[in-house]
């Protein structure tokens, strides 16, 4: 089993002859990679190993995926795949098919080597390198054979990379065992799970059922036997691991603590891994300094906040707000669509309401808040990065609007004639794709479109839409509302029409703290990856623990081309293994510094 130093060292022929395999029939990527000698880690090697794929030629990425074999194809049968290739077939169980199944896929390689002309890759061994079951492979397929071709060609892409990820580890004796314990507790926590979405096998947790108190509890028990020195539930059902720190020889200071976290609850049929990875993080980390009998020179505590998403009441980010004591009283009189108002629904689940104000952290002693979050959206999988830095939370504005012109009849209303306030939302929603491309990091989306009493014959003389603009800072995001508004108006004016807007929710940008962010960028760099920065277009907690303490975020690359609030969400063991990385080289930074450091709460 070679080294990576050994790697570095070797002559060309014997360091192209080290990676063989690794890319099926394709000794050139190990060529162009090696190019780029010496490796200081194994994610650098593999990425080096994926960028010589992405400036590949077309003709030549094309070819190195028709030199993969079909899944349980003629080769297959035939005996004649690769080492490599029959490994990977065989844990998926793709040698011991039944005749329907072995049928099905041979049906579905067909159409879709029809439709692209390449074959279906998919890295069977999954997420966690254990191989993924035959039912999944057989739906992935089916659903991939809907894809749009450049789409395909690119998610080939990738998984020819993913393939040559668990290659790499089995041939460098790389496990990502921290990974695959984070892996394995977001697959154990998803088994709890509203009706009836569990009865449809679908993930959905949200604030104070039965499976969110289970979620709950199960927290806990993982955090207990990390190694956390105590832990609880606060009064809205936050749960918290209080890691303790030991403060330096000599020093008389009280030690500060580093806040992070995340939340557990869920969207309706949503993914594993949104909010519940940054809890999971942090808890491996603890456990490896519990197991290293490693002290920090200040306090960590783990926050799994109960609630963010506002699935079940309207009031969000209940969790953190409570934290930073921002907890509205009135809040306790909302219903849920069955009638239950939160102040029940608490005192079901054995909360008492009236200690809500004891959640509210000492943020005199705050040194700060770390995030780590999946990143949900596609930039860092399709440029092949597994880590990215945040730069800043989005501030976003939504407004609830209409237009109006006149109802009239489709088949005599001449053209030159209409009042179609259709026509005019149409024009606008094109002005906000190109405004908000043209600024960078901004995004504008009209979600809602719908014309009430709407008729197939009837121009429409009424039409009611959402906006929704963010952007990394409140200023750029001002700009492009108030642009917006202004087409608005003139459309309206030129087509002889009318308009109201509502402003339902204004949220202010969450930068980074450059120092905070400075360390996350060399975190990254210390795993021998290139820096990514990138705003967040969703919120997160963070966004709430901005407002009184310094904080800084650690995104992590998705698969399927980073969709979220789906069930197809995913991350991958080894990608988890780097982000657990980083966050100890970030505690290892921070800790030079904490015994200097002042507290730092905004007023």
């Amino acid at each position: 089993m070679p080294s990576l130093e050994q790697l570095n060292e070797a002559p060309p022929r014997e360091a192209l002859a080290m990676l063989d395999g690794i890319y099926e029939h394709s000794p050139w990527v190990a060529e162009r990679a090696l190019a780029s000698r010496p490796f200081r880690s194994l994610a650098q090697l593999k990425l080096a190993l994926s960028r010589a794929v992405a400036g590949a030629p077309p003709a030549q990425r094309l070819a190195l995926l028709r030199a993969h074999p079909e899944l349980a194809g003629k080769a297959m049968l035939a005996s004649s795949l690769t080492a490599e290739s029959s490994d990977e077939q065989t844990r998926s169980g793709l040698t011991h098919c039944s005749p329907e199944e072995l049928a099905r896929l041979h049906e579905l390689n067909a159409a879709y080597n029809a439709r692209f002309g390449f074959p279906f890759i998919l890295a069977v061994r999954g997420p966690r390198g254990t191989g993924l079951s035959r039912r999944a492979v057989i739906d992935t397929l089916a659903r991939r054979l809907q894809g749009h071709p450049a789409f395909e060609l690119a998610e080939c892409l990738r998984n020819v990379n993913r393939i040559a990820e668990l290659r790499l580890n089995d041939r460098f004796g790389h496990v990502p065992e921290d990974g695959n314990l984070v892996w394995d507790w977001a697959e154990s926590l998803a088994e709890y799970s509203d009706p009836p979405f569990r009865q449809a096998g679908q993930l959905t947790v949200t604030y104070l059922t039965e499976a969110h108190q289970a979620c709950a509890r199960r927290l806990l028990q993982w955090m207990v036997a990390c190694g956390f020195d105590q832990t609880g539930m606060d009064a809205v059902g936050n749960v918290w691991g209080r890691y303790h720190g030991e403060a330096p020889a000599g020093s008389t200071q009280p030690l500060q603590t580093l806040y992070t976290g995340s939340h557990y609850d869920t969207v309706r049929n949503g993914g594993k891994y949104d909010g519940r990875l940054g809890i999971l993080v942090p808890m491996a980390v603890v456990r490896r300094l519990w197991r290293d009998g490693r002290r920090l020179p200040y306090h960590l505590e783990v926050i799994g906040f109960a609630e963010e998403e506002g699935q079940r009441y309207k009031a969000t980010f209940l969790g953190s707000g409570a934290v930073i004591g921002q907890f509205e009283p009135r809040w306790l009189d909302q219903t849920d669509a069955d009638g239950i108002a939160m102040r029940d629904a608490m005192k079901a689940a054995g909360l008492d309401p009236a200690a809500i104000a004891s959640c509210r952290r000492d943020l005199e002693g705050a040194l700060g808040f770390i995030e780590v979050h999946i990143e949900q959206g596609p930039v860092l999988d399709e440029i092949d990065m597994p880590l990215g830095v945040v730069t800043s939370i989005n501030g976003g504005v939504r407004l609830v609007a209409e237009v109006t012109g006149m109802a009239s009849h489709a088949g005599t209303t001449p053209m030159d004639r209409r009042r179609d306030a259709v026509c005019a939302v149409a024009e606008l929603a094109l002005y906000l794709e190109g405004r908000a491309a043209a600024d960078g990091d901004s995004v504008g989306t009209i979600g809602v479109l719908q014309v009430p009493s709407g008729s197939i014959n009837v121009v429409p003389g009424r039409c009611e839409f959402t906006l929704d603009m963010r952007a990394p800072t409140d200023a750029q995001r001002d700009r492009l509302v108030d642009d917006v508004l202004g087409e608005l108006q003139r459309i309206c004016e030129r087509r002889g029409l009318h308009y109201r807007t509502e402003e339902s929710m204004r949220a202010a940008a969450a930068p980074s703290d450059p120092d905070w962010q400075l360390r996350w960028e060399r975190a990254v760099e210390a795993l021998g990856l290139p820096v990514h920065r990138m705003p967040s277009g969703a919120g997160h907690d963070a966004m709430k623990l901005h407002e009184v303490m310094p904080q800084a975020m650690l995104f992590v690359r998705g698969g399927n081309s980073g969709i979220s609030h789906n069930p197809l969400e995913t991350i991958t063991a080894d990608d988890a293994q780097l982000c657990i990385d980083a966050f100890l080289h970030y505690l290892a930074a921070l800790a030079g510094e904490a015994a200097t450091a002042a507290p730092r709460v905004r007023q």
